[in-house]
This record gives C-alpha cells, structure tokens and sequence, in this order.
C-alpha cells in the first residue's frame, strides 16, 4: 500500500501470493498469473512428434508455469498415442489422471492412473502429474481450454493448417503454440533479456516480459511560444 513509493508491484510466486497482491494492493499490480497449460494432440497430428513434445513440456522442468499440466487427446488417435506416452512419461514415473474415454488406452502395469475428477482439469500440479482428457473436434477442445485454462500458454500438435490457425486465434491465452513445448514461454528464450515475469493479464505487458515492458511514455514538447 506505500503508492507514494512505489510504481509498480509484480507477484513472483504461487496463486496465494497472487492472489493477496491483486486483492489488496493500491499500487499498480502486473499479474504474473499461475500456468494450468494444455496440450491438445489433433486427429491430424504427427503422433512421435506429440510424444516428444508433451513428455518435455511435461518433465523437463515441473516446477515451473509453463510446464504442461493437461492434455487433450483427440479420440480418434486415443489408442494409438496414449500408449506410446504412458511409456516415455513412466521413466519419471509420471502419474496420470484420465477420463474414462482415456484410462481404456493406459497400463496400469507401466505406472499409476487415476480416474480424473472435475478438480484435475482446473489444477496446476507443478508435479509429475499429468491430467488427460479425449475431445471429438478441435472446437471441443477451444472450449474446454478456455474454460479451465489460466490464459497463460497453449499449444496444438496437428499437421492440419485449418485446426492450427482456429486453435491460435480462438484460444485466449498470452501465448499459443503449433507444434512446440510451452516450456517455451520464457523472456530469456523471447529475446528479451532477463525475465522479469510472465504476465497473463491483457491490460499493457502480457505475455514474458523484459525490461522494455515496464517502461512508459513521457512526453517532450518544445515550442517558442505557441498558443492554442
């Protein structure tokens, strides 16, 4: 609360601290907001690519925003990918928690699966557990990010141009991707320098931000006595 201090306040850690910052502060806040980010793998996508895009997003790093906490698995490539998945994700012994569409397609032998519950699709684990869930179409699964999602980063795997571009355009998030790991959202990994946080809000900075989106504009105006 010492506005007269300070221009800005930016929360660097989990949702309480975010949370009681935006709530109570009198001071400008940018949101640097948790990551719940999905992965959706489309009918039309390259199934060895999504394996490795998803166990990397997933468990390269898992304590951080912009790893991958849900996927979604379009049901016509359910069979096929899931169990190529569940056998990259059980060497870190990743546990999943899937619908029931899904759980028919995992092992239980290769690791621990779960039936999902309404909480998993909403939850930011930042562990080696990973929500999964099947949807018939692309819009289906627009819809089902952005009603669960916490805008931060998204991304499709297809090879169909069509799905890719609607999924960029219609999926609110501060970063959306085709093809790549979320583990991507990054300010260092942007070229921007130093990160100083990513921010999910759509007021200004949204998105990872370096130095240049904290500054502002001031006005220099020189004149010889112009009136108006």
């Amino acid at each position: 609360k010492l506005k007269e201090y300070v221009d800005v306040l930016i929360p660097r850690g989990g949702a309480g601290l975010i949370k009681a910052v935006v709530e109570n502060s009198t001071i400008p806040v940018i949101e640097t907001g948790t990551g719940n980010c999905h992965i959706y793998v489309d009918e039309f996508a390259d199934l060895d690519m999504a394996v490795n895009v998803v166990f990397n997003a997933k468990t390269q790093r898992i304590s951080v925003c912009n790893a991958c906490e849900s996927l979604l698995v379009h049901e016509a490539v359910v069979d096929t990918f899931l169990p190529m998945l569940q056998k990259a994700l059980a060497e870190k012994d990743v546990e999943l928690r899937a619908d029931e569409v899904c759980l028919k397609a995992l092992d239980v032998s290769l690791g621990k699966v779960v039936r999902a519950t309404e909480e998993d699709w909403a939850k930011e684990y930042l562990d080696y557990i990973l929500s999964i869930k099947s949807v018939s179409n692309v819009e289906e699964a627009i819809a089902h990010i952005n009603k669960y999602n916490t805008s931060h980063s998204e991304s499709i795997i297809t090879k169909d141009y069509d799905h890719a571009m609607r999924f960029l355009n219609e999926v609110d998030a501060a970063c959306v991707y085709h093809n790549v790991s979320t583990r991507f959202t990054d300010g260092f990994e942007f070229g921007f320098g130093a990160e100083i946080g990513i921010s999910t809000q759509k007021l200004h900075a949204r998105g990872p931000m370096g130095l240049n989106a904290l500054t502002s504009y001031k006005y220099i105006v020189l004149g010889n006595g112009q009136t108006r």
